[in-house]
């Protein structure tokens, strides 16, 4: 309807001869044109556009290219997806009028400028053509599309050359921070916010800062910026500075800025430097925190530098005496001293007798028991332990303590205590392939050898006679002061009952048994729990020629006894053939008491044949 109102004013200013004369576009009645001396905008605001399309104004071929030369000089060529500078003419209640030099204004949503509540007319403002008419002919354009279009333009340029832009934080997320640049959400990570660690990030939000776009993902339009980066190059310049000015040995003010499990960043005033944890504290520490805390000044001493590198190591302690230097000199070996256990190995365990001053207790020193155990078994950490120096060595800085030294030896009294053949009872705390040992108190451990556990039983192992922690009853067998050695025997408790079978079972004497097992050159046969006899295989044929079995009783007869070795070995083919020899014999006799009574030979031979078929079987 503007434009309408607009055309009927312009068509009636047409009609002056003035605004004809101008535009040069002359009637019949003016046939000749006149040059066009008036302002391009004047001309084309002025200019009756319903004349011309109606046919009522005709215009000669001259003055059309002309217009149309005006026309593209002054008009925009207004292209799809295009962004343009506008001009906001009006502001209504809801949307603002741009003009763009085109045919016709573009109205834009006010909802597109809430970043911007102060425009106002006359203001410059970016748009995009979104189309150029649409049904109703309205020219259709977006602010909000034109800046993040803008946007990308600015932050990609940022990127390639390397610019500094402004970024409003706007909120925390996980891992950093949302950074608005450009209108476009961007993410700052919590190491690139700064040069040292962030502890507050709630601090940096509502914060405008200067960034660094260090990526950028086009697939997935993330970007991501750095704070860091504007502030590491200068920071680099302070460093190499700061460390061409700096000497061994010299002492400087610094913050805790970080502490790490293994040791301490210190700032000092641009530069860090690092504190081992070894450099802490002439003690020992298990954490940095047990000496500093973040944000703490002290003194640090610098140990060392690198200049190409750029990396300073600092000291704490050596601003203090080494402990062992202020150790009291009249401290020496013999004396005792008490300390708190600080490290245990499987070898010992380090007392600190002072700050900073260890010794070492070694296993074998913590007990008179030649039966060495772990440290463990002795002392806990944090124990308050007393001990004894046995070695100290003030260049070395080495010191080796004792604790069985604060108790008498055992060994000193060991003859009075444990002599020859008195009985005692002992703990077993070990085996070994050949015997057993006995703990018969703290210190005094006796061997019992693998002959000396069992009279009767054969032992291949102690472990089938006893178990490690039984108590066994012993005697002492011999004794030896000097090599600190004490033989043992538990079989020696009781007497030898083979002294008693030596008698019983002697060789000639006859005893009934079963036979237990049948083995390749004979048999076995128990006579009791502690005897078990061998039968050869010739020494098994019966009275009638065959031979026992397993499970068969008879008599045996013993051929060989060794209590030595504990062998015994019977026979039960000597028991009959024995009682043939005796019937031989009575036979013999007779036949002598016969000869007295002037018996024939004929008579004495039948007798013998007699006896001949007897044992014959016949």
């Amino acid at each position: 309807m503007a434009e309408e109102t607009k055309n009927q004013e312009t068509q009636e200013e047409s009609n002056t001869p003035e605004v004809q004369e101008v535009a040069g576009m002359a009637t019949d009645s003016q046939p000749e044109a006149v040059e066009q001396q008036q302002d391009p905008e004047q001309f084309l605001k002025e200019f009756n556009w319903h004349n011309y399309e109606e046919g009522i104004d005709p215009i000669d071929d001259q003055k059309l290219e002309e217009f149309e030369k005006l026309v593209e000089e002054n008009f925009v060529d207004t292209l799809n997806d295009e962004v343009v500078t506008g001009t906001v003419i009006n502001i209504t209640d809801r949307d603002a009028i741009i003009d763009i030099n085109a045919k016709s204004e573009g109205v834009i949503s006010l909802n597109e400028f809430r970043y911007n509540p102060d425009l106002k007319e006359g203001d410059a403002v970016e748009v995009l053509i979104d189309v150029r008419e649409d049904a109703t002919g309205q020219l259709i354009l977006s602010h909000r599309k034109a800046r993040v279009i803008k946007a990308w333009e600015r932050v990609n340029k940022a990127h390639d050359e390397g610019l500094i832009v402004n970024g409003f934080v706007k909120c925390r997320t996980k891992g950093g921070m949302i950074v608005d640049v450009f209108g476009i959400e961007a993410f700052l990570p919590g190491s690139q916010i700064d040069v040292k660690p962030i502890r507050d990030y709630d601090a940096y939000v509502g914060k405008t800062m200067e960034f660094k776009v260090v990526k950028i993902n086009h697939e997935f339009k993330n970007v991501v910026v750095s704070h860091k980066a504007l502030i590491e190059a200068d920071i680099e310049e302070q460093k190499k500075e700061i460390i061409g000015q700096l000497e061994k040995g010299q002492v400087l003010e610094g913050t805790v800025k970080n502490i790490t499990s293994y040791g301490v960043f210190v700032d000092l005033g641009g530069v860090d430097g690092l504190v081992h944890i070894t450099d802490l504290s002439w003690s020992r520490i298990n954490h940095p925190n047990e000496i500093v805390e973040l944000d703490q000044k002290l003194n640090v001493v610098i140990l060392d530098f690198d200049e190409a590198k750029t990396r300073i190591q600092l000291g704490l302690k050596q601003l203090s005496q080494h402990p062992w230097e202020a150790l009291d000199n009249e401290l020496k070996v013999g004396d005792n001293v008490k300390g708190k256990v600080v490290v245990i190995a499987d070898y010992g365990a380090f007392i600190e007798v002072a700050e900073g001053v260890e010794g070492l207790i070694h296993v074998s020193e913590m007990s008179w028991s030649t039966h060495l155990r772990s440290a463990q078994d002795f002392v806990n950490v944090g124990d308050e332990v007393e001990a004894q120096i046995l070695t100290l060595d003030r260049e070395d800085r080495k010191m080796s303590l004792g604790i069985k030294q604060l108790t008498p030896d055992p060994w000193t009294d060991i003859t009075s205590k444990y002599p020859v053949g008195s009985r005692h009872s002992g703990i077993v705390r070990n085996f070994t392939n050949f015997g057993v040992f006995v703990e018969l108190e703290e210190g005094i451990d006796g061997l019992i050898y693998i002959s000396d556990l069992s009279w009767t039983k054969k032992i291949k192992h102690p472990s089938e006679f006893t178990n490690v922690g039984d108590t066994l009853e012993v005697v002492v067998l011999e004794l030896d002061v000097e090599g600190r050695k004490l033989s043992l025997g538990h079989k020696q408790i009781e007497s030898n009952p083979w002294d008693k079978y030596e008698a019983e079972f002697a060789v000639g004497t006859t005893h009934t048994a079963e036979i237990s097992e049948i083995v390749d050159k004979g048999a076995t046969i128990d006579f009791n729990e502690d005897i078990t006899a061998f039968v050869p295989q010739r020494h098994l044929e019966k009275e009638d020629g065959n031979k026992l079995k397993k499970g068969e009783s008879a008599e045996f007869q013993i051929i060989e006894f060794n209590k030595e070795f504990k062998r015994v070995v019977a026979s039960h083919t000597a028991v009959h053939r024995e009682e043939e020899q005796k019937i031989v014999k009575q036979a013999a006799k007779k036949a002598a008491a016969q000869n007295n009574d002037k018996t024939t030979i004929g008579d004495m031979n039948a007798d013998l044949q007699a006896l001949k078929d007897k044992m014959e079987g016949k």
